[in-house]
């Protein structure tokens, strides 16, 4: 088990609102907290004005077409930081759910718990798909034999 833990998404975007790249470094994601501090910053310093930036900080509403570009750099981060919480967050159950799995000695996944028959009209068809399903190592649920990935979390499923 990694030393991974549940994080606040909304935490997160608003630290990324309010210091660019401080959303990310809340998540322990270093590299991406350094990216965008110095995206929102060359932003700021290459393409919005001189004009725009010292009416800002006068208290001045500078013109929209002006900010624009850091707004859309700033929104960008926020919703990264958001995303990669909700991310984090849905990894982290998983870890929880196997390590339980692993503990109390189940060798089959919860969703496979129930008998083709109770999930369904207990068909033949029914039970032919139940035999070829492959059972996805990530999230646990059943998968389609004839893709490589798993349709629910789309990660990899190596038969």
């Amino acid at each position: 088990m990694t030393d991974r833990s549940r994080r606040r998404p909304w935490l997160a975007a608003l630290l990324a609102l309010v210091v660019s790249g401080l959303g990310h470094a809340y998540l322990r994601r270093w590299a991406r907290a350094l990216g965008w501090y110095v995206a929102v910053t060359a932003t700021l310093v290459v393409i919005v004005p001189d004009a725009a930036v010292e009416r800002l900080i006068a208290g001045d509403a500078p013109p929209i077409a002006d900010v624009a570009p850091a707004v859309l750099v700033v929104a960008a981060s926020v919703i990264d930081a958001y995303v990669l919480a909700l991310r984090n967050n849905r990894e982290y159950d998983r870890e929880e759910r196997a390590a339980e799995r692993v503990e109390s000695g189940a060798t089959t996944p919860p969703s496979s718990a129930a008998s083709p028959a109770d999930r369904s009209d207990g068909s033949a068809v029914d039970r032919d798909r139940e035999a070829d399903a492959v059972s996805c190592p990530h999230c646990g649920r059943d998968t389609d034999p004839a893709f490589d990935f798993c349709q629910w979390c789309a990660e990899p499923v190596d038969e």
